[in-house]
């Protein structure tokens, strides 16, 4: 199967793997840094993890969590559909590919070519599923964890450890669920395969230079890393 494959698709599809590793390597590393937006977004995990601990009525840190566990489960459910939606198309055989040549700008690279890339699409999903859904299973350890949290009355240095444990958990379900919330976006320069390799190549550069800005350069990360300076606490 792959000796029918043009080099050219073989050459984009490193392209794209590349661009992606090299990416989550470079988050990771300015991460941990503290040069990034979801380092900023830790530091206000954790001051959120610390008031917490000072507030009798914790009520809307619940109905946080239930959002944001809420915007995670989305994705897992629609991960699971796009599988679905490519397990069919695969079983289809060469009737789904003939269907796919009457799309405009599609190319012809062959039955083989094609299977090859809605195959790797469906695994690319099969990943964001489980990255996604470990992400959730997390912020149901954050869940348990707040309604363990030290009362007012407690000492101060149990609710900063606290604090701490409970602000690094989130960061772990946060990263989970960023990881595959970025896979979703390289599903999408994915698709420019099915278009030709060029195009393929041009997307995934495009979807991480757009990553790349908004992770570092977005004036949301400026925004939120001003009120950390700006506060003190965090």
């Amino acid at each position: 199967m792959i000796q029918s494959i043009p080099i050219l698709d073989l050459a984009a599809l490193g392209v794209f793997l590349a661009l992606w590793v090299c990416y989550t390597v470079a988050a990771d590393h300015y991460t941990s840094k503290g040069r990034s937006l979801s380092a900023v977004m830790g530091r206000h995990r954790l001051v959120w993890m610390r008031s917490l601990c000072d507030r009798d009525n914790r009520v809307a840190d619940t109905a946080i969590i239930g959002n944001l566990m809420r915007s995670v489960a989305f994705f897992a459910s629609a991960s699971l559909l796009v599988v679905g939606g490519l397990a069919a198309l695969m079983g289809s055989g060469r009737r789904g590919y003939e269907v796919t040549l009457d799309i405009p700008f599609m190319a012809d690279g062959g039955h083989e070519a094609f299977e090859m890339k809605v195959l790797l699409l469906a695994c690319l999903f099969i990943y964001t599923f489980f990255q996604i859904t470990w992400s959730l299973r997390q912020f149901n350890y954050c869940c348990i964890l707040m309604g363990s949290a030290p009362m007012p009355e407690a000492l101060d240095a149990d609710k900063d450890r606290f604090a701490c444990h409970a602000a690094r958990l989130q960061a772990l379900a946060a990263n989970s669920f960023n990881r595959g919330l970025r896979a979703y976006y390289f599903a999408l320069a994915m698709l420019g395969w099915f278009v030709n390799a060029w195009v393929f190549m041009a997307a995934a550069a495009a979807v991480t230079a757009i990553l790349f800005r908004r992770e570092f350069h977005s004036k949301s990360m400026k925004a939120l890393a001003s009120i950390v300076d700006a506060g003190g606490r965090a």
